[in-house]
């Protein structure tokens, strides 16, 4: 292995994710990181162990003027690795993959990733590998579906991908549950790409979410990480702004092992479950790149981007068998406007509000870390609240 400097670029640096990939990777003796993404400033790019940060054009709304400016960069700066951090940035470097030459790009084949990452393909493999997964309905656009025909109330409507290309930018989509026929008519009416892609109609199962986080090194595992969210922006169910590792559950990484190995899996991914109330796992979807919540699972033991970097360069890294459970992540300014969202939603009553609004302030500090102010690299927690404060006047 070659002992000189090696140059990695870290993209999408205004994600938490990134943030937490510039630290575990600026951590490594011999690495010089650079830090990119389209604003004039970042988030990773505002961290100490960044030694660099250059503004490229949008990733979603010009994607070929990125892949231009990327091929360049990568061959003038001299790039050794590339690590992207979402989805868009790591799919359409996927379907370009030869600009990058000889670069590291620590990611299954284009083909593999949309096996997983297209929802619709994910349930026919699932079926395939007798696992689990909502009664499910395919249609190819809204024009083939009669609603009249749909029943069982309420139902999840379910585009098959997340991020569709078309057009040279990306069309953005969501899941969306329909309680009568006449919500599901206006969803099918009012949503612009359910006219034109493929779609999902999916049995609602009632319970709760889960998830499993992994990396393989070519179709082998390396380490598994669980966690579960304690509190969400919005309140009612969203981003994770304090979370708390856990114990693996052994059914979910059974599982998630059995639909990664089907498909050869390199590199991380985020698997995540539907639980039933009669505790059956459902496959949900699958998430071919780094969470939001990452930080979490390096502080508890599985440095997710320094693994990945040492398989990336033919290195056997040490197994990861144990971490910390119940090793806790707090997202400051995200866990504040959730409590401001509770505190205005009259939905919730006065004794729940009470509770929160303690909780927020009596932490508990020898459980929980904070995801992006630490004192050992306070830049990117300067950089988010000045932009915070920004978008508060504006």
């Amino acid at each position: 292995m070659s002992t000189h400097t090696r140059r990695v670029l870290v993209l999408d640096a205004n994600q938490r994710s990134a943030l937490a990939v510039t630290r575990s990777l600026g951590k490594i003796g011999g690495i010089e990181l650079i830090c990119a993404d389209s604003t004039t400033e970042s988030l990773a790019g505002s961290s100490k162990y960044s030694r660099a940060y250059f503004t490229h054009p949008c990733v979603k709304t010009k994607p070929n003027d990125f892949i231009t400016w990327i091929e360049r960069f990568v061959a003038d700066e001299s790039i050794d690795a590339v690590f992207p951090t979402t989805e868009i940035t790591s799919q359409i470097i996927l379907m370009n993959r030869q600009v990058l030459g000889d670069c590291i790009f620590p990611f299954a084949n284009y083909e593999t990733v949309m096996a997983l990452a297209n929802k619709g393909e994910l349930v026919k493999l699932a079926k395939q590998e007798a696992i689990p997964t909502p009664t499910t309905h395919f249609f190819a656009t809204a024009k083939e579906l009669d609603s009249s025909s749909v029943s069982d109330y309420p139902i999840v409507v379910k585009p098959c991908l997340s991020q569709i290309y078309a057009n040279n930018s990306w069309i953005s989509t969501s899941v969306k549950i329909a309680k009568t026929q006449q919500e599901l008519d206006d969803i099918l009416q009012n949503t612009g790409y359910l006219q034109n892609y493929p779609f999902m109609l999916q049995e609602f199962i009632p319970g709760h979410g889960a998830g499993i986080f992994v990396l393989y090194d070519q179709g082998k595992p390396v380490t598994f990480f669980s966690h579960r969210r304690i509190r969400e922006k919005p309140p009612q169910g969203g981003v994770s702004v304090l979370s708390e590792s856990t114990e693996l559950n052994e059914q979910l990484k059974q599982v998630a092992d059995k639909i990664l190995t089907a498909v050869n899996w390199h590199g991380v991914a985020m698997v995540e479950f539907r639980i039933a109330t009669d505790g059956t796992p459902y496959l949900m979807e699958v998430n071919t790149r780094f969470w939001g919540s990452l930080q979490l699972s390096i502080d508890s033991g599985v440095d997710f981007p320094k693994l990945l970097w040492q398989i990336s360069n033919q290195e056997h890294p040490s197994a990861v068998n144990h971490y910390r459970v119940g090793q806790r992540l707090r997202w400051l300014l995200g866990d504040l406007d959730s409590l401001y969202l509770v505190l205005r939603n009259k939905d919730f009553s006065t004794g729940f509000k009470l509770k929160r609004f303690l909780s927020f302030f009596i932490p508990r500090p020898l459980r929980t870390k904070h995801e992006v102010n630490r004192l050992s690299d306070m830049g990117p927690f300067w950089h988010e609240l000045q932009r915070y404060i920004t978008d508060l006047k504006s």
